[in-house]
């Protein structure tokens, strides 16, 4: 059973190091497209079955799914004389202008890249899907073994048929994404406006004020011109002569819940206070 796994493996492998070391894979693309389109004929329209035996809607359904092309292909099969060959001839002329013109746009040295790039990733997701269903083979196997027939040529047979549905599954994803490439293309962004050069300027306080402020700056003047601005005139009032306890007349104003100026500790209210 190993054995068998690692054969396949081995092919895979080798194919895949083929890929990363070409350029590009341009022509492989191609030739995947055509093994689709030559697949989708021949599953749809056999060769040599009479034209009533045709699925012609089932063709038109895989053309729309795997090529994204919308062709009249009801009106061709409905051609006096058209077969097989001619089909698959118009099909694979339609998608590779339908990609040809998918590569003009996104430009060439772009889809070079994506073509490689879509190769080799559904490789590696086809490849491990493959692992999984050929230890389910193997598992399935086991119990045939029971039915005393021969696991491992049974084992080789089918493991060979999912082999084969793995490739054909790899034209197909690839040729189906590759037809569905769209490339947007951002526009840079655009330089910020250029600002004026600054220039300083020194407005006129006079402008910038009403005329009752103008009036009142104008009063405001008038004081300071009439103001006494020398040391006589800035000296600071001296302070209140001092309380003499035993004179009340210098006592001036005192609170009523302040100590008495007398001395006696009393409230003034209480005290001096309760004579006036």
């Amino acid at each position: 059973f190993d054995n068998v796994m690692n054969d396949q493996r081995k092919v895979i492998f080798e194919r895949r190091r083929e890929i990363m070391d070409e350029e590009s894979v341009e022509e492989q693309t191609a030739d995947m497209r055509a093994d689709v389109v030559d697949a989708m004929v021949s599953q749809h329209i056999p060769h040599d079955a009479y034209a009533e035996a045709w699925d012609v809607n089932g063709l038109a359904e895989d053309v729309k799914t795997k090529l994204n092309l919308d062709l009249p292909v009801a009106d061709w099969a409905k051609e006096e004389g058209i077969a097989d060959e001619e089909l698959k001839e118009r099909l694979l002329e339609a998608a590779d202008a339908a990609y040809a013109e998918r590569v003009e746009k996104n430009t060439e040295p772009l889809m070079r890249m994506i073509e490689k790039q879509v190769v080799l990733q559904s490789l590696d997701t086809l490849w491990r899907e493959h692992l999984v269903a050929l230890d389910h083979l193997r598992q399935v196997i086991g119990w045939r073994g029971l039915a005393q027939r021969d696991p491992l040529n049974e084992y080789k047979s089918e493991a060979l048929e999912l082999f084969k549905s793995l490739m054909t599954r790899w034209d197909e994803t690839v040729t189906t994404q590759l037809m569905r490439v769209e490339v947007s293309f951002e526009a840079p962004p655009s330089a910020p406006p250029e600002l004026p050069p600054m220039e300083m300027s020194h407005p006129n306080p006079e402008a910038l004020i009403g005329g009752g402020a103008q009036l009142a700056l104008d009063d405001l003047n008038t004081r300071l011109a009439g103001a006494d601005f020398s040391a006589r005139g800035l000296a600071v009032s001296e302070a209140p002569a001092a309380r003499d306890a035993n004179n009340p007349a210098t006592w001036g104003k005192v609170g009523r819940n302040e100590p008495c100026p007398c001395g006696s500790g009393k409230k003034y209210k209480h005290c001096h206070g309760a004579l006036v």
